[in-house]
Protein backbone atom coordinates (compact mmCIF):
# COMPACT_ATOMS: atom_id res chain seq x y z
CA UNK A 1 0.00 0.00 0.00
CA UNK A 2 1.25 3.34 -0.95
CA UNK A 3 0.83 4.51 2.80
CA UNK A 4 3.18 1.87 3.86
CA UNK A 5 6.09 4.31 4.01
CA UNK A 6 9.25 3.23 5.95
CA UNK A 7 9.23 6.09 7.95
CA UNK A 8 12.36 4.89 9.81
CA UNK A 9 14.66 5.15 6.84
CA UNK A 10 13.09 8.94 6.60
CA UNK A 11 14.48 9.47 10.09
CA UNK A 12 17.94 8.58 9.86
CA UNK A 13 17.45 10.43 6.61
CA UNK A 14 17.04 13.74 8.54
CA UNK A 15 19.38 12.96 11.21
CA UNK A 16 22.04 14.71 9.17
CA UNK A 17 20.02 17.70 8.59
CA UNK A 18 21.59 20.96 10.12
CA UNK A 19 19.46 22.22 13.22
CA UNK A 20 18.16 25.96 12.65
CA UNK A 21 19.66 28.32 14.34
CA UNK A 22 16.60 28.69 16.91
CA UNK A 23 17.64 25.69 18.59
CA UNK A 24 21.42 27.23 20.02
CA UNK A 25 19.29 30.55 21.33
CA UNK A 26 18.66 28.58 24.84
CA UNK A 27 22.39 28.07 25.10
CA UNK A 28 22.84 31.96 25.56
CA UNK A 29 20.91 31.92 28.93
CA UNK A 30 23.02 32.39 32.29
CA UNK A 31 22.33 29.97 34.80
CA UNK A 32 20.70 32.51 36.73
CA UNK A 33 18.18 33.72 33.67
CA UNK A 34 17.27 30.16 33.54
CA UNK A 35 16.80 29.59 37.29
CA UNK A 36 14.49 33.18 37.54
CA UNK A 37 12.12 31.93 35.02
CA UNK A 38 11.95 28.58 36.32
CA UNK A 39 10.17 30.16 39.45
CA UNK A 40 8.44 32.16 37.87
CA UNK A 41 6.87 29.52 36.12
CA UNK A 42 6.56 27.70 39.12
CA UNK A 43 5.00 30.64 40.74
CA UNK A 44 2.36 30.73 38.24
CA UNK A 45 1.50 26.63 38.38
CA UNK A 46 0.95 27.76 42.16
CA UNK A 47 -1.08 30.54 41.64
CA UNK A 48 -3.36 29.08 39.14
CA UNK A 49 -3.89 26.27 41.80
CA UNK A 50 -5.12 28.40 44.41
CA UNK A 51 -7.61 30.06 42.38
CA UNK A 52 -9.03 26.48 41.22
CA UNK A 53 -8.99 25.44 44.77
CA UNK A 54 -10.67 28.09 46.23
CA UNK A 55 -14.26 27.83 46.81
CA UNK A 56 -14.73 31.78 47.66
CA UNK A 57 -13.05 34.76 46.84
CA UNK A 58 -11.87 35.38 50.25
CA UNK A 59 -10.34 31.75 50.89
CA UNK A 60 -8.66 32.50 47.97
CA UNK A 61 -7.24 35.94 48.62
CA UNK A 62 -6.15 34.19 52.08
CA UNK A 63 -4.17 31.99 50.53
CA UNK A 64 -2.71 34.26 47.86
CA UNK A 65 -1.51 36.84 50.57
CA UNK A 66 0.28 33.65 52.62
CA UNK A 67 1.80 32.46 49.73
CA UNK A 68 4.66 34.86 49.76
CA UNK A 69 4.60 34.89 45.54
CA UNK A 70 4.88 38.26 44.30
CA UNK A 71 2.72 38.74 41.31
CA UNK A 72 4.05 41.12 38.46
CA UNK A 73 2.05 42.28 35.78
CA UNK A 74 3.86 39.23 33.90
CA UNK A 75 3.21 36.65 36.54
CA UNK A 76 -0.53 37.81 36.30
CA UNK A 77 -0.72 37.88 32.43
CA UNK A 78 0.68 34.09 32.33
CA UNK A 79 -1.99 33.07 34.96
CA UNK A 80 -4.34 34.36 32.69
CA UNK A 81 -3.26 33.16 29.70
CA UNK A 82 -3.72 29.66 31.53
CA UNK A 83 -7.10 30.47 32.22
CA UNK A 84 -7.97 31.27 28.96
CA UNK A 85 -5.86 28.54 27.19
CA UNK A 86 -6.87 25.82 29.85
CA UNK A 87 -10.70 26.97 29.75
CA UNK A 88 -10.68 27.25 33.40
CA UNK A 89 -13.36 29.10 35.96
CA UNK A 90 -14.04 32.30 34.61
CA UNK A 91 -15.73 34.05 37.43
CA UNK A 92 -12.71 32.49 40.08
CA UNK A 93 -10.51 34.12 37.26
CA UNK A 94 -12.06 37.42 37.71
CA UNK A 95 -12.38 37.29 41.52
CA UNK A 96 -8.35 36.65 40.98
CA UNK A 97 -8.15 39.84 38.38
CA UNK A 98 -10.30 42.30 40.76
CA UNK A 99 -7.89 41.35 43.92
CA UNK A 100 -4.83 42.09 41.54
CA UNK A 101 -6.41 45.55 40.59
CA UNK A 102 -7.13 46.89 43.66
CA UNK A 103 -3.30 46.37 45.52
CA UNK A 104 -1.44 49.58 45.76
CA UNK A 105 0.91 50.62 42.88
CA UNK A 106 -0.44 48.07 40.56
CA UNK A 107 -2.23 47.97 36.97
CA UNK A 108 -3.39 45.85 34.54
CA UNK A 109 -1.66 45.81 31.33
CA UNK A 110 -4.17 46.16 28.43
CA UNK A 111 -2.97 42.39 27.77
CA UNK A 112 -4.63 41.43 31.02
CA UNK A 113 -7.54 43.25 30.43
CA UNK A 114 -7.86 42.18 26.71
CA UNK A 115 -7.64 38.32 27.94
CA UNK A 116 -9.78 38.97 31.20
CA UNK A 117 -12.65 39.89 28.62
CA UNK A 118 -12.23 36.99 26.00
CA UNK A 119 -12.41 33.98 29.48
CA UNK A 120 -15.67 36.02 30.22
CA UNK A 121 -17.09 36.17 26.58
CA UNK A 122 -16.45 32.88 25.86
CA UNK A 123 -18.53 31.80 28.86
CA UNK A 124 -21.06 33.78 27.58
CA UNK A 125 -20.27 36.48 30.82
CA UNK A 126 -21.97 39.29 28.93
CA UNK A 127 -22.74 41.74 31.97
CA UNK A 128 -19.27 40.65 33.65
CA UNK A 129 -17.71 42.02 30.48
CA UNK A 130 -19.68 45.09 29.76
CA UNK A 131 -18.87 46.31 33.83
CA UNK A 132 -14.76 45.47 33.36
CA UNK A 133 -14.96 47.54 29.80
CA UNK A 134 -16.93 50.26 31.77
CA UNK A 135 -14.04 50.10 34.55
CA UNK A 136 -11.73 50.06 31.41
CA UNK A 137 -13.61 53.40 30.80
CA UNK A 138 -12.97 54.84 34.38
CA UNK A 139 -9.50 54.19 34.69
CA UNK A 140 -8.09 54.76 31.02
CA UNK A 141 -10.54 55.29 27.71
CA UNK A 142 -6.96 54.32 26.27
CA UNK A 143 -7.33 51.06 27.12
CA UNK A 144 -10.08 50.04 25.22
CA UNK A 145 -7.93 49.39 21.58
CA UNK A 146 -8.92 47.77 18.69
CA UNK A 147 -8.11 44.86 19.37
CA UNK A 148 -10.27 44.91 22.91
CA UNK A 149 -12.93 45.68 19.88
CA UNK A 150 -12.19 42.84 18.07
CA UNK A 151 -11.96 40.34 21.14
CA UNK A 152 -15.44 41.61 22.76
CA UNK A 153 -17.62 41.53 19.02
CA UNK A 154 -15.84 38.06 18.17
CA UNK A 155 -17.10 36.71 22.06
CA UNK A 156 -20.69 38.35 20.95
CA UNK A 157 -20.81 37.15 17.47
CA UNK A 158 -20.20 33.71 18.53
CA UNK A 159 -23.16 33.18 20.30
CA UNK A 160 -25.45 36.20 19.39
CA UNK A 161 -27.09 37.46 16.42
CA UNK A 162 -26.20 39.63 13.92
CA UNK A 163 -28.54 42.69 15.06
CA UNK A 164 -27.12 41.88 18.64
CA UNK A 165 -23.25 42.03 17.61
CA UNK A 166 -23.99 45.22 15.72
CA UNK A 167 -26.21 46.77 18.76
CA UNK A 168 -22.74 45.59 20.95
CA UNK A 169 -20.88 47.81 18.58
CA UNK A 170 -22.75 51.09 18.65
CA UNK A 171 -22.18 50.62 22.81
CA UNK A 172 -18.71 51.47 22.02
CA UNK A 173 -19.71 55.35 20.66
CA UNK A 174 -19.73 55.83 24.71
CA UNK A 175 -16.88 53.79 25.47
CA UNK A 176 -14.02 53.63 22.91
CA UNK A 177 -11.45 57.00 22.89
CA UNK A 178 -12.73 56.61 18.95
CA UNK A 179 -15.38 55.44 17.01
CA UNK A 180 -14.48 56.01 13.27
CA UNK A 181 -13.58 53.33 10.35
CA UNK A 182 -11.50 51.61 12.21
CA UNK A 183 -14.19 50.18 14.69
CA UNK A 184 -16.01 49.90 11.76
CA UNK A 185 -13.79 47.65 10.05
CA UNK A 186 -13.20 45.64 13.34
CA UNK A 187 -17.02 44.96 13.09
CA UNK A 188 -17.18 43.48 9.76
CA UNK A 189 -13.84 41.38 10.31
CA UNK A 190 -15.67 39.84 12.98
CA UNK A 191 -18.85 39.26 10.88
CA UNK A 192 -16.55 37.87 8.27
CA UNK A 193 -15.08 35.24 11.02
CA UNK A 194 -17.62 34.38 12.65
CA UNK A 195 -21.10 34.68 10.42
CA UNK A 196 -21.45 34.56 6.96
CA UNK A 197 -20.21 36.99 4.19
CA UNK A 198 -23.82 37.52 2.90
CA UNK A 199 -24.24 39.02 6.73
CA UNK A 200 -21.45 40.80 6.58
CA UNK A 201 -22.09 42.88 3.31
CA UNK A 202 -25.54 44.18 4.44
CA UNK A 203 -24.20 45.27 7.47
CA UNK A 204 -21.39 47.21 5.35
CA UNK A 205 -24.01 48.92 3.02
CA UNK A 206 -26.53 49.49 5.82
CA UNK A 207 -23.51 51.26 7.68
CA UNK A 208 -21.13 52.38 4.49
CA UNK A 209 -22.65 56.18 4.59
CA UNK A 210 -22.00 56.60 8.31
CA UNK A 211 -18.27 55.13 8.69
CA UNK A 212 -16.21 56.21 5.13
CA UNK A 213 -15.48 52.46 3.18
CA UNK A 214 -11.55 52.78 3.28
CA UNK A 215 -8.50 50.49 1.74
CA UNK A 216 -8.29 47.95 4.93
CA UNK A 217 -12.40 48.08 4.56
CA UNK A 218 -12.60 46.75 1.34
CA UNK A 219 -9.16 44.07 1.67
CA UNK A 220 -11.21 42.59 4.54
CA UNK A 221 -14.19 41.97 2.41
CA UNK A 222 -12.34 40.77 0.03
CA UNK A 223 -10.25 38.64 2.18
CA UNK A 224 -13.81 36.84 2.86
CA UNK A 225 -15.25 35.68 -0.05
CA UNK A 226 -15.30 32.70 -1.82
CA UNK A 227 -16.97 33.66 -4.82
CA UNK A 228 -15.61 35.30 -7.37
CA UNK A 229 -17.98 37.26 -8.83
CA UNK A 230 -18.65 38.60 -5.13
CA UNK A 231 -14.88 39.38 -4.95
CA UNK A 232 -15.00 40.88 -8.27
CA UNK A 233 -18.29 42.86 -7.07
CA UNK A 234 -16.29 44.27 -4.04
CA UNK A 235 -13.01 44.96 -6.03
CA UNK A 236 -15.09 47.45 -8.52
CA UNK A 237 -16.86 49.24 -5.76
CA UNK A 238 -13.47 50.39 -4.23
CA UNK A 239 -12.54 51.43 -7.54
CA UNK A 240 -15.61 53.17 -7.94
CA UNK A 241 -14.62 55.33 -4.25
CA UNK A 242 -11.53 56.06 -5.95
CA UNK A 243 -10.00 53.51 -3.28
CA UNK A 244 -6.88 52.25 -5.19
CA UNK A 245 -6.13 48.63 -5.09
CA UNK A 246 -2.91 47.62 -2.85
CA UNK A 247 -0.83 44.34 -3.05
CA UNK A 248 -3.03 42.94 -0.18
CA UNK A 249 -6.09 43.45 -2.49
CA UNK A 250 -4.51 42.09 -5.52
CA UNK A 251 -3.64 39.14 -3.69
CA UNK A 252 -7.14 38.21 -2.12
CA UNK A 253 -8.46 38.62 -5.73
CA UNK A 254 -5.74 36.04 -6.90
CA UNK A 255 -6.45 33.58 -3.89
CA UNK A 256 -10.58 33.31 -4.66
CA UNK A 257 -9.37 32.80 -8.44
CA UNK A 258 -7.24 30.16 -7.61
CA UNK A 259 -9.57 28.44 -4.78
CA UNK A 260 -12.50 28.36 -7.23
CA UNK A 261 -10.17 26.69 -10.13
CA UNK A 262 -10.39 29.60 -12.27
CA UNK A 263 -6.31 30.07 -12.84
CA UNK A 264 -6.61 32.22 -15.95
CA UNK A 265 -8.06 34.55 -14.17
CA UNK A 266 -5.60 34.90 -11.72
CA UNK A 267 -2.93 34.82 -13.65
CA UNK A 268 -4.69 38.16 -15.56
CA UNK A 269 -4.75 39.33 -12.29
CA UNK A 270 -0.89 39.05 -12.06
CA UNK A 271 -0.46 41.04 -15.34
CA UNK A 272 -2.26 43.52 -14.14
CA UNK A 273 0.09 43.50 -10.85
CA UNK A 274 3.07 43.77 -13.26
CA UNK A 275 1.41 46.37 -15.39
CA UNK A 276 1.30 48.78 -11.96
CA UNK A 277 4.27 47.55 -10.96
CA UNK A 278 3.12 45.65 -8.19
CA UNK A 279 5.63 42.28 -7.19
CA UNK A 280 3.77 39.14 -6.62
CA UNK A 281 5.23 38.31 -2.90
CA UNK A 282 4.80 34.88 -0.92
CA UNK A 283 1.07 34.86 -0.55
CA UNK A 284 0.78 35.68 -4.26
CA UNK A 285 2.73 32.56 -4.98
CA UNK A 286 1.30 30.58 -2.33
CA UNK A 287 -2.34 31.16 -3.76
CA UNK A 288 -1.09 29.72 -6.98
CA UNK A 289 0.69 27.02 -5.45
CA UNK A 290 -2.86 25.76 -4.19
CA UNK A 291 -4.76 26.51 -7.05
CA UNK A 292 -2.67 24.76 -9.21
CA UNK A 293 -2.49 21.55 -7.03
CA UNK A 294 -6.61 21.96 -7.01
CA UNK A 295 -6.75 21.85 -10.72
CA UNK A 296 -4.63 18.49 -10.40
CA UNK A 297 -1.01 19.92 -11.55
CA UNK A 298 1.49 19.42 -7.97
CA UNK A 299 4.37 19.25 -10.49
CA UNK A 300 3.95 22.78 -11.99
CA UNK A 301 3.22 23.76 -8.57
CA UNK A 302 6.69 22.65 -7.19
CA UNK A 303 8.39 24.19 -9.76
CA UNK A 304 6.68 27.66 -8.78
CA UNK A 305 9.12 27.38 -5.57
CA UNK A 306 11.89 27.35 -8.39
CA UNK A 307 10.11 30.14 -9.69
CA UNK A 308 9.62 32.17 -6.79
CA UNK A 309 13.50 32.24 -5.69
CA UNK A 310 14.34 33.26 -8.88
CA UNK A 311 12.25 36.36 -8.63
CA UNK A 312 14.32 37.33 -5.67
CA UNK A 313 11.08 36.25 -3.51
CA UNK A 314 12.12 33.44 -0.97
CA UNK A 315 9.68 30.81 0.10
CA UNK A 316 7.92 30.50 2.96
CA UNK A 317 7.28 27.30 5.48
CA UNK A 318 3.63 28.37 4.31
CA UNK A 319 3.95 28.11 0.41
CA UNK A 320 6.01 24.59 1.03
CA UNK A 321 3.07 23.66 3.24
CA UNK A 322 1.20 24.25 -0.09
CA UNK A 323 3.20 21.99 -1.97
CA UNK A 324 3.25 19.22 0.24
CA UNK A 325 -0.45 19.45 0.19
CA UNK A 326 -0.84 18.62 -3.36
CA UNK A 327 1.26 16.03 -2.89
CA UNK A 328 -0.55 14.35 -0.32
CA UNK A 329 -4.03 14.61 -2.01
CA UNK A 330 -2.61 13.09 -5.18
CA UNK A 331 -1.36 10.58 -2.66
CA UNK A 332 2.08 10.86 -3.71
CA UNK A 333 3.52 10.50 0.18
CA UNK A 334 6.89 10.14 -1.28
CA UNK A 335 7.16 13.22 -3.13
CA UNK A 336 5.74 15.34 -0.01
CA UNK A 337 8.29 14.01 2.13
CA UNK A 338 10.99 14.82 -0.02
CA UNK A 339 10.11 18.28 -0.03
CA UNK A 340 9.81 18.12 3.79
CA UNK A 341 13.39 17.43 3.57
CA UNK A 342 14.02 20.47 0.89
CA UNK A 343 12.33 22.59 3.55
CA UNK A 344 14.50 21.38 6.19
CA UNK A 345 17.94 21.33 3.91
CA UNK A 346 16.94 25.39 3.27
CA UNK A 347 16.68 26.17 7.09
CA UNK A 348 12.96 26.38 7.16
CA UNK A 349 11.50 24.37 9.92
CA UNK A 350 8.43 22.52 9.33
CA UNK A 351 5.48 23.73 11.75
CA UNK A 352 2.58 21.64 12.50
CA UNK A 353 0.96 22.37 9.71
CA UNK A 354 3.24 20.64 7.91
CA UNK A 355 3.03 17.00 9.85
CA UNK A 356 -0.99 17.43 10.46
CA UNK A 357 -0.82 16.95 6.25
CA UNK A 358 1.14 13.50 6.76
CA UNK A 359 -1.04 12.99 9.74
CA UNK A 360 -4.42 13.16 7.84
CA UNK A 361 -3.18 10.88 5.01
CA UNK A 362 -2.31 8.40 7.79
CA UNK A 363 -5.31 8.96 10.19
CA UNK A 364 -7.41 7.99 6.51
CA UNK A 365 -4.97 5.02 5.95
CA UNK A 366 -6.05 4.34 9.34
CA UNK A 367 -1.92 3.62 9.92
CA UNK A 368 -1.29 4.66 13.27
CA UNK A 369 2.15 2.78 12.98
CA UNK A 370 4.02 5.12 10.50
CA UNK A 371 1.74 8.19 12.43
CA UNK A 372 3.30 7.06 15.95
CA UNK A 373 7.03 7.05 13.92
CA UNK A 374 5.78 10.39 12.68
CA UNK A 375 5.08 11.98 16.15
CA UNK A 376 8.35 11.12 17.55
CA UNK A 377 10.24 12.69 14.59
CA UNK A 378 7.90 15.89 15.66
CA UNK A 379 9.37 15.31 19.41
CA UNK A 380 12.88 14.88 18.35
CA UNK A 381 12.27 18.20 15.98
CA UNK A 382 11.38 20.08 18.84
CA UNK A 383 7.93 20.85 17.30
CA UNK A 384 4.91 20.94 19.51
CA UNK A 385 1.87 19.21 18.53
CA UNK A 386 -0.85 21.35 17.91
CA UNK A 387 -4.45 20.22 19.00
CA UNK A 388 -5.27 18.57 15.64
CA UNK A 389 -1.75 16.90 15.84
CA UNK A 390 -3.18 15.42 18.76
CA UNK A 391 -6.29 14.61 17.88
CA UNK A 392 -5.57 12.35 14.55
CA UNK A 393 -3.16 10.69 16.77
CA UNK A 394 -6.16 10.20 19.32
CA UNK A 395 -8.63 9.22 17.11
CA UNK A 396 -6.17 6.56 15.75
CA UNK A 397 -5.34 4.69 19.04
CA UNK A 398 -9.14 4.70 19.99
CA UNK A 399 -9.62 3.15 16.40
CA UNK A 400 -7.56 0.38 16.97
CA UNK A 401 -7.84 0.07 21.06
CA UNK A 402 -4.06 1.53 21.82
CA UNK A 403 -4.39 2.35 25.31
CA UNK A 404 -0.86 2.96 25.87
CA UNK A 405 -0.03 5.03 23.32
CA UNK A 406 -2.87 7.71 24.15
CA UNK A 407 -1.71 7.57 27.24
CA UNK A 408 1.95 7.75 26.42
CA UNK A 409 0.71 11.22 24.37
CA UNK A 410 -1.55 11.98 27.61
CA UNK A 411 1.25 12.43 29.60
CA UNK A 412 4.04 14.21 27.55
CA UNK A 413 0.54 16.92 26.47
CA UNK A 414 0.18 17.32 30.26
CA UNK A 415 3.78 18.04 30.86
CA UNK A 416 4.98 20.11 28.00
CA UNK A 417 1.02 22.06 27.59
CA UNK A 418 0.40 21.05 24.18
CA UNK A 419 -2.94 20.70 22.28
CA UNK A 420 -6.08 21.00 23.97
CA UNK A 421 -7.02 18.18 26.89
CA UNK A 422 -10.55 19.15 26.73
CA UNK A 423 -10.98 17.98 23.11
CA UNK A 424 -8.46 14.73 23.55
CA UNK A 425 -10.00 13.93 26.75
CA UNK A 426 -13.34 13.26 25.32
CA UNK A 427 -11.84 10.56 22.61
CA UNK A 428 -9.12 9.27 25.79
CA UNK A 429 -12.40 8.60 27.80
CA UNK A 430 -14.62 6.93 25.48
CA UNK A 431 -11.50 4.78 24.70
CA UNK A 432 -10.53 3.71 28.35
CA UNK A 433 -14.44 3.61 29.43
CA UNK A 434 -14.59 0.87 26.61
CA UNK A 435 -11.97 -0.99 27.55
CA UNK A 436 -12.74 -0.57 31.17
CA UNK A 437 -9.73 0.94 32.46
CA UNK A 438 -11.53 2.48 35.21
CA UNK A 439 -8.32 3.72 37.28
CA UNK A 440 -6.47 5.35 34.08
CA UNK A 441 -9.96 7.19 33.59
CA UNK A 442 -9.82 8.62 36.84
CA UNK A 443 -6.24 9.41 37.20
CA UNK A 444 -6.40 11.15 33.73
CA UNK A 445 -9.85 13.39 35.13
CA UNK A 446 -8.04 14.19 38.28
CA UNK A 447 -5.18 15.29 36.65
CA UNK A 448 -7.19 17.40 34.46
CA UNK A 449 -9.22 19.13 37.26
CA UNK A 450 -5.93 19.71 38.54
CA UNK A 451 -4.99 21.69 35.78
CA UNK A 452 -8.24 24.05 35.92
CA UNK A 453 -9.27 22.05 32.77
CA UNK A 454 -13.03 20.88 33.32
CA UNK A 455 -13.66 17.73 31.27
CA UNK A 456 -17.05 17.10 29.68
CA UNK A 457 -20.31 16.24 31.41
CA UNK A 458 -20.53 13.57 29.01
CA UNK A 459 -17.28 12.22 30.07
CA UNK A 460 -17.90 13.13 33.73
CA UNK A 461 -21.47 10.57 33.47
CA UNK A 462 -20.12 7.50 31.54
CA UNK A 463 -17.25 7.20 34.17
CA UNK A 464 -19.72 7.98 36.54
CA UNK A 465 -22.29 5.53 35.61
CA UNK A 466 -19.30 2.91 35.08
CA UNK A 467 -17.97 3.76 38.74
CA UNK A 468 -21.82 2.78 40.07
CA UNK A 469 -21.46 -0.54 38.07
CA UNK A 470 -17.90 -1.61 39.32
CA UNK A 471 -19.35 -0.18 43.30
CA UNK A 472 -16.87 2.22 43.34
CA UNK A 473 -18.34 5.16 45.72
CA UNK A 474 -15.29 6.60 47.21
CA UNK A 475 -14.61 7.34 43.38
CA UNK A 476 -16.92 9.13 42.85
CA UNK A 477 -17.36 11.16 45.45
CA UNK A 478 -14.16 12.11 44.98
CA UNK A 479 -14.91 13.17 41.13
CA UNK A 480 -17.88 14.68 42.21
CA UNK A 481 -15.92 16.52 44.74
CA UNK A 482 -13.24 17.49 41.85
CA UNK A 483 -15.77 18.77 39.50
CA UNK A 484 -17.35 21.15 41.97
CA UNK A 485 -14.88 23.36 41.87
CA UNK A 486 -16.03 24.68 38.45
CA UNK A 487 -19.38 26.04 39.79
CA UNK A 488 -19.19 29.55 40.12
CA UNK A 489 -17.02 31.04 42.90
CA UNK A 490 -19.36 31.93 46.49
CA UNK A 491 -19.58 35.69 47.40
CA UNK A 492 -18.73 34.98 50.60
CA UNK A 493 -16.26 32.21 52.37
CA UNK A 494 -18.25 29.05 52.87
CA UNK A 495 -16.67 27.43 56.14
Amino acid sequence: MLFKLRISRLESRWSHLPLPFIRFTSSFKTREEEQIQMQQKHGEADIFHIINSSSAPASMISSLESSGIQLSNSVVDCVLKRFRFGHGNPLKALAFFSFIGKQDSFTHTPFSYDTMLYILGRDRRFPEMWELLREMKRTDRTLITMRTIQIVLARIAKVCSVRQTVESFHKFRRLALEYNTNCFNALLRTLCQEKSMGEARSVYHSLKHEFRPNLQTFNILLAGWKSSNEAEGFFNEMEDLGVEPDLVSYNCLVDVYCKNLEMDKAYKVLDEMSKKEFSPDVFTYTSIIGGLGLIGQPDKAKEILKDMTEMGCQPDVAAYNAAIRNFCIAKRIRNAFALMKEMEVKGLKPNPTSYNLFFRCFYWANELENSWRLYKIMRREECLPNTQSCMFLVRLCRKQEKVGLALELWNDMVKNGFGSLVLFSDVLFDLLCDLGKLDEAEKCFVEMIDMGQKPSSVSFRRIKVLMELAKRHESIVNLEKKMSLFAPMMRGDET
